[in-house]
């Protein structure tokens, strides 16, 4: 793999680094409680970088570089299609009740929660919006960089070898 397609996962496990580490900040400094739609936003970010990474890192050729840009797709489309559901949440907040609901118990029994309480523990409301910038929330903002993930991801999907 040229070093271009090989620099475009680098530039997805850096900016799902960036993202998951402004969380946390906003999580323990900022103490914006995340919430289980926030928690399983976070695990798919975590999913499409630690894919980038391993395949930066594998920097495989050909059908393997597809299986690696196929994941991070999938799971960005996992992460946007969560954060549009979150979106919508705090648009129409009567239409759900998010509070102690079955997916916060569902997330919160995971042993990744009670291994890593601070990373992956569900304890927020998802109508609850505390934090906007440029009129859009939490939510808007993941919607708008899981698209930027899965094109990036699909570019180097379906970009020709012979391009990079």
């Amino acid at each position: 793999m040229k070093p271009g397609k090989r620099a475009v996962f680098l530039l997805i496990f850096l900016i799902c680094t960036s993202l998951v580490g402004y969380a946390l900040y906003l999580q323990l400094v900022a103490h914006l409680l995340p919430c289980p739609l926030c928690i399983a936003q976070r695990m798919a970010y975590w999913l499409v970088g630690l894919t980038a990474l391993f395949a930066f890192l594998h920097n495989s050729q050909g059908i393997g570089r597809r299986i690696y840009s196929f994941l991070i797709a999938l799971f960005a489309l996992f992460g946007m299609l969560v954060a549009l559901r979150h979106s919508w949440l705090v648009r129409y907040p009567e239409e759900f009740e998010c509070g102690i609901s079955a997916e916060e118990k569902f997330l919160n029994a995971l042993s990744i929660a009670k291994w890593w309480p601070s990373m992956f523990e569900a304890n927020g409301d998802c109508t609850d919006v505390k934090w906007e910038f440029m009129s859009l929330n939490i939510p808007d903002w993941s919607v708008s960089l899981f698209i930027l993930l899965f094109m990036l991801a699909v570019y180097v999907l379906f970009s020709s070898r012979n391009r990079y």
